[in-house]
This record gives structure tokens, sequence and C-alpha cells, in this order.
């Protein structure tokens, strides 16, 4: 259930709203916008129904929300939700400004990092991406190079000033990699991984969602849930191609998933093309769909050699290829009422 304050209330009179409701057993959570404030009530609604919340001073109107999620509705929020990753300038998700993760699959060293590093920041690159743990289908696949590459991200941020992006695979490992990394990313495979999600909830670090392989958007929405109802209402939602019949492309990106969980949710909505298409030719077309859809930035692999990638060499673009789609999607941002920060800017943010 949702509560609109009228113009104008005061901070007693928001005070004693809250206290009415959190007498009652329901938690609150207060969202300001420019012109109205926001009081989202989380628990049991049955319990508000006969409270006469309209008596209230202060309060304008009430609305249950009836979708299984609360905190991720966007009728929860005055005003879509904006995720700063930490102080780092330009680096944040939501706003008018498209933001765009590039780096590799897989940390093999930190000579190829930073070389990748510097490539897709001169191109307008916001945030650095690596892996350290690789889920892999395979068992006997490269698995990442695990703590090592956790440091060798830390040492490229600093040198670069790109924040990092690393995904964590287990509740085990969420402190470690919360020390290293700025951003932490729930792959496909662990979106439902609930344990994981409640862990990474409990964390002040913005977290990167992926959609699982054949999840719905309800559920894509329900996990980041879990994170947010730890605490953590800093999600940024990723759609990275779903499997469906067809075997031409990796997955399928479902381009339609764009407007449908902006529009459902306040949370920022990004793209991974790489994922989605499998091969480094259709990367380019796939990440113009996705910002002309109206995503708030992409996440790409980008290798300095993907022949020699030891993961996902096919769609990794090399970094005059990634310079290019970078040049590529400005014509497309522009279109989308978006901006797209310049080589000089990204450098001058860094």
């Amino acid at each position: 259930m949702i509560i609109v304050t009228r113009p104008g209330i005061t901070e007693a009179e928001l005070d004693h709203i809250r206290e009415r409701i959190e007498q009652l057993g329901m938690r609150t959570h207060i969202s300001r916008g420019e012109h109205r404030t926001v009081i989202g009530c989380i628990g049991d609604e049955t319990v508000l129904r006969e409270a006469a919340l309209l008596s209230i001073p202060g309060v304008e109107s009430v609305t249950p929300v009836l979708k299984p999620y609360k905190l991720a509705a966007r009728e929860f929020v005055a005003a879509p939700t904006v995720v700063q990753v930490g102080d780092f300038v330009g680096a944040s998700f939501g706003g008018r400004e498209l933001a765009v993760i590039a780096g590799p699959c897989s940390v093999e060293g930190k000579d190829m990092l930073r070389t990748t590093a510097l490539a897709v920041r001169s191109a307008g690159a916001r945030l650095l991406r690596g892996g350290a743990f690789k889920p892999r289908t395979s068992p006997y696949a490269f698995q990442g190079l695990g703590r090592a590459a956790l440091r060798m991200l830390a040492d490229v941020r600093a040198e670069t000033g790109l924040p990092v992006v690393t995904e964590v695979m287990d509740p085990r490992q969420v402190e470690t990699v919360a020390e290293h990394a700025d951003v932490l990313q729930i792959g496909a495979r662990n979106m439902q991984n609930f344990s994981l999600l409640s862990e990474v909830g409990r964390v002040q670090r913005p977290v990167l969602l992926k959609r699982g392989l054949s999840a719905t958007l309800k559920e894509l929405v329900m996990a980041a849930e879990y994170i947010m109802a730890e605490g953590n209402r800093d999600v940024i939602l990723c759609e990275r191609g779903i499997r469906t019949f067809e075997t031409a492309t990796r997955n399928t990106l479902d381009v339609s998933a764009i407007p449908v969980l902006k529009a459902d949710t306040h949370l920022p909505v990004i793209v991974d093309p790489s994922h989605a298409g499998g091969r480094a030719s259709l990367v380019m077309p796939l990440a113009f769909a996705a910002i002309a859809a109206g995503a708030d930035g992409l996440i790409v692999e980008v290798h300095p050699n993907p022949e020699q990638a030891m993961s996902d060499g096919d769609q990794s673009l090399t970094p005059a290829a990634f310079a290019d789609l970078m040049h590529g999607l400005r014509a497309f941002a522009t279109a989308a009422g978006r901006t797209l920060p310049s080589a000089a800017e990204a450098t001058v943010a860094a």
C-alpha cells in the first residue's frame, strides 16, 4: 500500500503517519519527490483496511499495491531511481546520461586488464567489468582467477579511476568481493539463488541483477525484491537474453522487456548485448535496439585479442570495435533523449 501526502506536509505530520503505520505492525519507506512524498507500507496490508488513514492529517490518498513486488513497484516511489556508484563521476544508472560497462568476460592477467580498461575508458565507458569467479557450464572450463583477479581489478581501478563490476556466486564470497568491487553482479544462473540475493541485500553496494535464462519478468523483479527487502535499494536490472527455441543466436534478446520493466518498476534497466547475441557481429545492432527501446545503459564484453580469450571470445569486441560501437550509439541516444559521455569526458571523469 502507498500513501501520498499533501503538498507542504510538515515533518511532524510525516512522523505521525509513519508512527501510526508502524504501530499496526508494518514497515515504512519514505520516497521524497519534487512535488510529493510517498510513504510505502510494507507488510500485511489487511491490517490497514480499517485504519481510517485518510483521516490522518497530511494524507492525500491511499492506494493498494496489487503487484506481488512492493519495494520495486513504480508506484512505490515518487520518481525513478537513479543508482549512483560510490562517488565516481558519471557512474550512475537511471539518469539522462547512459552508463556503459565494458571489459573482459574473465580477468586473465593484470596487463590485459589494464590495456582493456584504458581502451574502454578512452572510448567513453564509465565502468569496468571483469569476471573473477566464473560460473561455467562445464566444470573443466576456465573458472576464473578468483581472489587474485579481485586484487587486479582493484589495482586497475586505482590506476584508471573506473569503478569495478564483478560477479559474486556464493553468499560466502560476498564480503570478499564487496571489499574489492563497486558493483556486485548476480549472474543469470544465480538470479533465484535466494540466499545469495539476501546476502547482497545486506551490503551497501549497488547490485547488477541479470535476468535468468528462462525467467519471466515477474520472477526477475521478485528477485530484486529479495535484495531490496534486506535494505539495499540500489538494484540495476539487466536483460541479457533468454532461452527460446531459436538457435541462430546464443540467446534471444527480449527487447520488449525494457519498456515493460521501465513501466512497472522504478529501477534502472540495462542490456547485455554480448550474451544475447553470442557473436561480436551482433553486439552493435542489439545495443542500438536496446538504447532505442529505452535502456539506461549497456554491459559489453571487450578483449584486446578475442581469439585468445579464455572465455566468450566469440562475442567479445576488440577495443577498436568497441570505440565504433560507442560512436554509433550517439545517434540512438540522442533520438531517445539521452546522452553519452565523449571520450574526453570519460577521461576527465577518471
